[in-house]
């Protein structure tokens, strides 16, 4: 079942730009991070405190159907918005192209945890610099189908 309630745009406008780019085309345009060729998919969510709903390119992370969110913001010391959003909301909705499908997040912890940060690192090896610029453990959420 597709979430409901009140889409509020990013206020960046990057992010604004892309996933209307990728929605209007089922992801056949903007469906890479901008200036490379690493692809993204989008993801809503639920806003932790106001209830809107929010879009968000994430870097696609799959396997075996299940997806991965990495709460990088780049390396910066603190988690991006949409981190809190699926810890109050955790049924996101995740587009990969013309895909949509509901999916239950949760945070991933221990073996589990490093299994899925080295398919991360190995999809994209950029997230390892971006875990050697923070202090903290960067959060990682499995995205499985609801």
């Amino acid at each position: 079942m597709a979430l409901t309630g009140t889409y509020v745009p990013s206020t960046s406008e990057w992010v604004r730009d892309q996933v209307e780019a990728y929605e209007a085309s089922d992801g056949a345009e903007a469906g890479t991070l901008p200036g490379t060729s690493y692809p993204i998919v989008v993801v809503t969510s639920v806003g932790a405190k106001s209830g809107n709903l929010r879009k968000n390119p994430v870097m696609k992370v799959e396997r075996d159907g299940a997806y991965l969110a990495v709460a990088s913001k780049g390396g910066a010391p603190e988690n991006p918005e949409w981190y809190h959003n699926f810890l109050a909301h955790p049924e996101v909705e995740l587009q990969d192209g013309a895909e949509k499908h509901v999916y239950a997040t949760r945070v991933l912890e221990g073996a589990e945890r490093e299994d899925w940060w080295q398919h991360a690192v190995a999809t994209w090896p950029t997230y390892a610099d971006y875990q050697v610029k923070t202090d903290r453990e960067i959060p990682l959420f499995l995205l499985e189908r609801a």
